[in-house]
């Protein structure tokens, strides 16, 4: 069986440089969302008058969200933010790119981490690896890499 080579992780990245990417993460959501979510339902209430049910409302933006983060982190590691932070998700394993399993599970786990009043954040204090609670249950870590 040959084993998967791949390029040095990195070290891990500093909390604030995280915390950065996600603020940055936040406003570039709100273009994606404007451009999946809220013009399709603008042309619904218009045209058609029509409004579905808030469940699926959320559904839809579940998955937006969900397409748009595991893409990324199977694409390279990187969303958009994480290319200006120059940081990366990675396998905790073996440092390499993360297989579609661990990004679903990562970005599944990263809801009840965030909304349970950041919760998964905070647990980054009294993690003795500085990782999100999402990340270390995930089985990844975000990586710093270096300057190019």
């Amino acid at each position: 069986m040959t084993q998967r080579s791949s390029p040095p992780a990195g070290p891990d990245a500093t909390l604030a440089r995280r915390l950065a990417s996600m603020l940055y993460e936040v406003l570039l959501l709100a273009g994606v969302l404007a451009l999946t979510f809220m013009v399709p339902y603008l042309i619904l209430g218009v045209v058609w008058n029509m409004t579905p049910p808030g469940w699926f409302l959320w559904l839809h933006v579940f998955i937006v969200l969900g397409t748009y983060f595991v893409w990324y982190w199977r694409h390279g590691g990187q969303t958009l933010a994480m290319q200006t932070w120059r940081l990366r998700l990675v396998d905790t394993a073996d440092g390499g790119p993360v297989s579609l399993n661990r990004a679903m599970v990562r970005y599944v786990l990263t809801w009840p981490s965030l909304l349970c009043f950041g919760a998964g954040i905070v647990w980054c204090l009294f993690d003795r690896q500085r990782q999100f609670l999402h990340d270390r249950l995930a089985g990844t870590r975000v990586v710093q890499l270096p300057r190019s």
